[in-house]
């Protein structure tokens, strides 16, 4: 009973935190960000623009472009990243209107971009960490990924390259550049918020159930794993699992090797390169009942 309090207290503070990251980023928009005429990346960077231009409500926007990237993430990631993402993106929204009414924190456009910068990277650091996200852009990145040889971070920054260039037209070619400052800025400290998280991660797993974890992990993250017989000095025999995977995946492997292996040893380790075609070549994967594309890794 104790574990299930536990999980369940867990499971609670997750979500508390989720919507406060949200919130979180929703006010630096709304203080720091928007008024200065300073974008964000990704979606939120879109639905500046178009609110600026037509008039329409951002909140409304921010919704609305991130339904079918909320759609492509859960095809992907599963159904508690769609559960964890629909509460964030309509705290982020509801958010957004919220503060929309606040009065700008400071007209300095340095110390705006700067602290907006910061205070955004902060949310959204925090949304990630837990498992959901506040923009689209990197789940669709993830998928185009896997069927390409760019990188997510390469499609990432694609887009936001168009984004920048049109906010150039728009805005200014200042406030462009202060945009992107704002980016590097805020990824910066979504990848401190977020222990380091870099595009790629590589996971050991130590455990006695490694045939039906791995099993798992290919069903629910489209992953397979390198299998290493191990032996632990006062465990005995274990078996040692190998995975490369995306930031955004890391909160589901958790939660996999949890459920089917509370004694099991992760340890979570950055990719600063990887050479070959591992994250994104197929091969067919024969099995009695049928024939899989499966992904290697």
């Amino acid at each position: 009973m104790v574990k299930i309090k536990n999980n369940r207290l867990k499971t609670i503070l997750s979500y508390i935190l989720i919507i406060l990251g949200a919130m979180l980023a929703a006010y630096s928009l709304d203080t720091f960000l928007i008024p200065n005429n300073i974008l964000d990346g990704g979606v939120t960077g879109i639905s500046i623009i178009i609110s600026k231009v037509f008039s329409i409500p951002m909140s409304l926007l921010v919704i609305l472009i991130n339904i079918p990237f909320i759609y492509i993430g859960y095809r992907n990631l599963g159904k508690s990243f769609l559960l964890r993402t629909i509460i964030s993106m309509l705290t982020f929204s509801l958010s957004l209107s919220f503060f929309e009414s606040f009065h700008e924190v400071t007209d300095e456009i340095l110390l705006a971009t700067i602290f907006g910068g910061v205070l955004l990277g902060i949310g959204v650091g925090l949304v990630i960490r837990l498992g959901a996200c506040v923009d689209g852009t990197e789940s669709v990145a993830l998928v185009i990924s896997k069927k390409t040889s760019l990188s997510v971070g390469q499609i990432v920054m694609i887009f936001n390259f168009i984004i920048y260039s049109i906010a150039a037209l728009t805005f200014g070619i200042d406030r462009a550049l202060y945009s992107v400052l704002t980016y590097f800025i805020t990824y910066k400290v979504i990848d401190l918020v977020s222990e380091g998280l870099e595009q790629a991660k590589a996971a050991l797993i130590v455990t006695e159930k490694g045939t039906d974890m791995a099993n798992e992990i290919y069903k629910r993250l489209g992953r397979t794993v390198t299998k290493i017989n191990g032996s632990g000095l006062l465990s005995g025999e274990k078996e040692v699992m190998y995975c490369v995977l995306t930031r955004i995946e890391v909160f589901e492997l958790k939660k996999i090797a949890n459920e089917m292996d509370e004694s099991a040893f992760i340890t979570i380790l950055d990719v600063s390169d990887i050479i070959g075609n591992h994250i994104k070549s197929t091969k067919k994967y024969k099995t009695k009942k049928s024939t899989t594309r499966i992904k290697e890794v």
